[in-house]
């Protein structure tokens, strides 16, 4: 019994170490609302030309609906140095500005259906 009770805490304790050592990007991301909100008129001033009006139709550009959520250093790169056809938009957004369009790729519409006809 008392083997028992020991392989359990051991189980237990490990569980709780690789759990612990999950990159931050792997657990669920939490946005503020207002981030998410400015993050989504940025995004209908400068991207919905090409990704669409909420991400709903791309147009031939990448589907940001799709874009993992732990890649934060890729989508940050793309978005300030560009990436193929997209332009660079370092120089026109603040830090600030780019992470209110990945919370807002994230959290804001990614799981909303198409637009309704």
């Amino acid at each position: 019994m008392l083997r028992t009770i020991a392989l359990g805490c051991a189980l237990l304790f490990a569980c709780a170490a690789i759990s612990a050592q999950m990159p931050s990007a792997q657990k669920p991301q939490k946005f503020a609302k207002k981030q998410i909100a400015q993050g989504a008129d940025i995004f209908a001033r400068n991207c919905s030309p090409c990704h669409g009006a909420h991400m709903d139709d791309p147009n031939g550009a990448f589907d940001l609906r799709t874009f993992p959520s732990d890649q934060h250093d890729r989508f940050v790169n793309s978005v300030t140095n560009g990436k193929n056809s997209m332009p660079p938009w370092g120089g026109l957004l603040k830090p600030a500005d780019i992470e209110a369009l990945w919370a807002y790729v994230i959290a804001g519409e990614k799981h909303t259906s198409t637009k309704q006809k």
